[in-house]
């Protein structure tokens, strides 16, 4: 699976070392050492996924995506230093598709590559497809499409899985290393990945986010999926 791949790190042997192992790949692999050169490039020829460093001269890896974001769907990776928590939050909730704690392995950071780019290219998209229904809510599965009434609902490709596996099981209740597993595809990663990605569902999909009546907290186990329907 080649794609065009955009690199932006100020740290040229970071740059080298994640190009050469995206390149052994198939990959064909740009670096650019600041935000604002990266989000014009982005811009005037769209890279099929960005590896994004938080920390950049000129405009910061957040605001890069925030702006790419408003334009174009493109799927990025977020780099952050160890111990930025609230930094890696920040960056999923501005619109990356996930992050890699630096200092990390190449090689992890070209299987993450390759399973944003699975799921941007809808490989992963859950299995069947078909249209899931509950009340206003319509999820087109073959046609990647969401809609709440007469509005259609944009969502990044982790958060579509994520609302389709919970819709196909409802009111099963699961822990957030378990959606990890069966959704991002991970036997690791941080669960503040899911806390992140089911808020930011529920402010597109919840009439009152703050008092969700469809994605639900279960605690001290995760969360489920609770119709408006009921059967």
């Amino acid at each position: 699976m080649s794609a065009r791949i955009l690199v932006v790190d100020d740290d040229p042997t970071v740059a080298e070392v994640v190009a050469r192992y995206l390149e052994r790949d198939g990959h064909v692999v740009e670096c650019v050492g600041d935000g604002a050169e990266a989000l014009r490039r982005a811009l005037s020829n769209p890279p099929d996924l960005l590896v994004l460093d938080l920390m950049l001269p000129k405009m910061d890896g957040l605001q890069v995506c925030k702006k790419l974001r408003e334009r174009w769907p493109v799927p990025v990776i977020m780099l952050t230093a160890l111990g930025e928590e609230i930094d890696r939050v920040v960056g999923l909730e501005t619109g990356a598709d996930d992050y890699v704690t630096k200092p990390f392995s190449p090689r992890e950071l070209a299987l993450r590559v390759q399973s944003v780019l699975r799921r941007a290219r809808g490989a992963s998209v859950p299995a069947g497809t078909g249209v899931l229904r509950d009340d206003t809510l319509v999820v087109d599965v073959g046609a990647h499409e969401v809609r709440l009434g007469d509005d259609r609902i944009t969502l990044t490709a982790r958060e579509f899985d994520l609302l389709a596996h919970l819709m196909r099981n409802p009111r099963q209740a699961f822990s957030r290393s378990a959606l990890l597993d069966q959704v991002w595809g991970w036997s690791f990663g941080d669960s503040s990945t899911v806390t992140v990605h089911v808020r930011r569902l529920r402010e597109k999909i919840e009439p009152d986010p703050t008092t969700p009546r469809r994605i639900v907290t279960v605690w001290g186990v995760g969360y489920r999926y609770e119709p408006l329907t009921q059967p």
